[in-house]
């Protein structure tokens, strides 16, 4: 405990909790088959310990040193076409094969054809919850090869359910550990893109997969482009980066108004929630139509959504969609 305030840099004050706490903390995360690793511990990822500040503890379950390797973050649309998927996993294995380990979010989409595709060489998913916490539930077989083959990292602790407010902070991680970030698929205004901006402001290479642009889904994507993010074909394109350090960064960060309510870290009113929840039904319905009823920003709807789900009353699928909670 004596340790704890040398590892929260910067000036701002933060409360150290009891010890009993902490160590009903540990020994939860060790029950797991987890650890808990300070900043200044041998296997903190070393590219994290060099933020300003670096998150000062981290949970983890798996082989820690992996996060230590040379890493490429791949992050996209939750709600991927067949071609963006095809592209996350191709490029994914091939990384892969070639020694580089890939992280990512564990999420719906690109994320998890990510993992997927790198179970083999190694891959490290970044929870915004626990690492007890399987966010999407779909995902818990996903999650279980990943602690076993791979690496699960978290700021949060053992038994934290997480809400919409801790994904950016999720973002952080997922960037600051990796040595590069490559985007697959992200609308205009897609949550992905806050991952390009913590990049840059890490000094992180920005890359990015073109598409058409009659395609929305890769609007965001073709923008990052415009603004000089690094064109990616293939695998081969991102070792070319990793192997050939260059200058070439952003031309500047993706505006703050990218990311509409996304970029809101307020609490969302219980009024909009209650909205968004009266509108669901055990039938599936397009979340655009949801916003549209409960008179809610479609952003703003998906990060209530999230919430829902994350509390068990609402269950969101691919392709868009989203119910009532049947459990």
């Amino acid at each position: 405990m004596a340790a704890l305030p040398g590892l929260f840099g910067g000036t701002k004050k933060h409360e150290i909790p009891a010890r009993a706490i902490i160590e009903r903390e540990y020994d939860a995360t060790l029950a797991l088959g987890g650890d808990v690793l300070r900043a200044d511990h041998a296997d903190y990822p070393q590219l994290l310990g060099h933020l300003t500040p670096p998150p000062p503890i981290l949970t983890v379950m798996g082989s820690s040193p992996l996060a230590s390797r040379k890493c490429v973050a791949i992050v996209g649309a939750r709600e991927a076409s067949a071609a963006g998927r095809k592209l996350a996993r191709d490029i994914a294995r091939d990384l892969s094969e070639a020694g580089i380990v890939i992280v990512s979010g564990l999420a719906r989409g690109i994320d998890g054809e990510a993992h997927a595709a790198a179970l083999n060489g190694g891959t490290v998913a970044v929870l915004a919850g626990g690492i007890d916490h399987i966010y999407p539930p779909q995902h818990e077989r996903l999650y279980r090869e990943v602690a076993e083959h791979g690496l699960i990292v978290s700021e949060s602790p053992v038994g934290y359910t997480a809400t919409a407010r801790d994904f950016p902070r999720r973002n952080r991680i997922i960037t600051g550990i990796s040595d590069a970030v490559l985007l697959v698929e992200a609308a205009e205004r897609s949550g992905s893109l806050i991952s390009a901006r913590t990049a840059l402001e890490q000094n992180r290479d920005v890359m990015a997969v073109p598409g058409s642009p009659l395609d929305p889904r890769y609007a965001g994507t073709n923008r990052l482009l415009r603004d000089g993010a690094i064109l990616v074909r293939n695998a081969e394109d991102v070792l070319e980066v990793l192997e050939s350090p260059t200058d070439r960064r952003l031309k500047a960060p993706p505006p703050p108004d990218y990311f509409e309510e996304q970029n809101d870290h307020t609490e969302i009113p219980v009024a909009q929630i209650s909205r968004v929840e009266a509108v669901l039904s055990q039938t599936p319905i397009p979340i655009e139509d949801i916003a549209r009823t409960a008179q809610i920003g479609e952003y703003r709807c998906a990060a209530i959504l999230v919430e829902l789900e994350l509390s068990g009353r609402a269950t969101t699928y691919p392709g868009g969609l989203a119910s009532r909670s049947t459990s």
